[in-house]
């Protein structure tokens, strides 16, 4: 524990702190020495990903529907930060086919930021995404772009129900900060990886591909798409300073500026599971944007962040965590069940 943090013995409610970030996100303000709430409703989380926690640690866990009548109210009594994760969310197959679900956001972080307020919360960190940014600037892998905080304004075209429902979080934050004097910050995520990620997000989902030795390979869309895939620990990093460092709601892009493509990515998994099939890509599946990778030096200026992980450690340090907990026969099961597009086989 960092006895000289800025977290120690602050009082922190994390949403969503039993899912993949979340989870991460809850253990490093463990060991700054915060005391933590956590409240998740597990419907894409793990009460897994908080057994590993040092019984020193001040943790609570609630289990609940941050939704349903008094639960926000409730848990956000006596806390001095809000680090709001909870969302209904899943990979590209999620966004793209599912608006219903992601609409319910809107209510969400709604509920949230307006009991964050009557508590008195000191600040609300608010995980956003790279869904906000302009779809029609994505549409063209052969060219060099870096998307800036600047570029989300009006005329909105944000990516599906989903990145509607973060871009209306942001703003809602500015509004509150605005109005009331409540302060925030947004951190927009990119395409975040790691241990304890699901099968539904792409390097998780081509880990266990090569990891099943599937043949012939699927690769969802042409393979050709650009990412810039994210290790957890650096989103962790970015996400704690912008608690620290932002005040006025301002939002911020947590993302590597490596391009990577599909491709890239599956002929790493290949190469680390030692197995080598033909590569079938399935253009009719959903893609999203085929050009999303982040500036970051909005990040750099303010936070001081930099991500520490680059795409072929991170990727394999995830491919040897999963090779290391996972079960064929469960990740067969998964793979032909459909669970690269259900939401209860989810990030956060």
């Amino acid at each position: 524990m960092n006895a000289n943090s800025f977290w120690l013995n602050k009082n922190v409610l994390v949403t969503g702190g039993a899912s993949f970030i979340g989870s991460h996100l809850v253990d490093a303000l463990a060991e700054k020495g915060a005391r933590v709430r956590v409240v998740d409703d597990l419907s894409s989380g793990d009460i897994e990903n908080t057994r590993h926690l040092d019984p020193s640690a001040s943790v609570e866990f609630i289990q609940a529907d941050l939704r349903e009548p008094g639960i926000a109210r409730n848990a956000t009594h006596g806390m001095q930060f809000v680090f709001h994760l909870a969302a209904d969310h899943g990979g590209r197959g999620y966004v793209d086919t599912h608006q219903a679900g992601p609409a319910s956001n809107l209510l969400l972080d709604g509920i949230v930021f307006r009991e964050a307020l009557k508590a008195g919360v000191e600040k609300v960190i608010f995980a956003s995404s790279g869904c906000v940014y302009p779809n029609h600037l994505q549409t063209d892998v052969e060219k060099e772009i870096y998307l800036t905080e600047d570029l989300v304004k009006p005329p909105y075209d944000s990516d599906n129900i989903y990145g509607y429902a973060k871009l209306m979080g942001e703003l809602t934050l500015k509004a509150y900060y605005r109005e009331h004097g409540m302060k925030a910050a947004s951190c927009r995520y990119f395409t975040v990886y790691g241990p304890r990620a699901k099968e539904n997000h792409a390097v998780v989902a081509l880990i266990a591909k090569a990891f099943v030795k599937q043949n012939p390979f699927e690769v969802w869309g042409t393979g050709n798409q650009v990412r810039n895939w994210t290790f957890v620990s650096d989103i962790v990093e970015g996400t704690i300073l912008a608690g620290e460092r932002i005040h006025d709601g301002s939002a911020v892009n947590l993302g590597t500026m490596e391009r990577i493509r599909i491709l890239d990515a599956v002929r790493m998994a290949m190469e680390l599971s030692g197995h080598h099939a033909e590569i079938k890509t399935l253009p009719d599946m959903p893609t999203g944007p085929v050009n999303r990778v982040a500036d970051n030096s909005l990040a750099a200026r303010l936070l001081g962040w930099r991500p520490r992980v680059p795409f072929k450690e991170g990727f394999k340090r995830t491919f040897e965590w999963y090779a290391a907990s996972k079960n064929e026969s469960d990740v067969r099961r998964i793979l032909e069940s459909g669970g690269l597009i259900d939401r209860k086989v989810s990030k956060t």
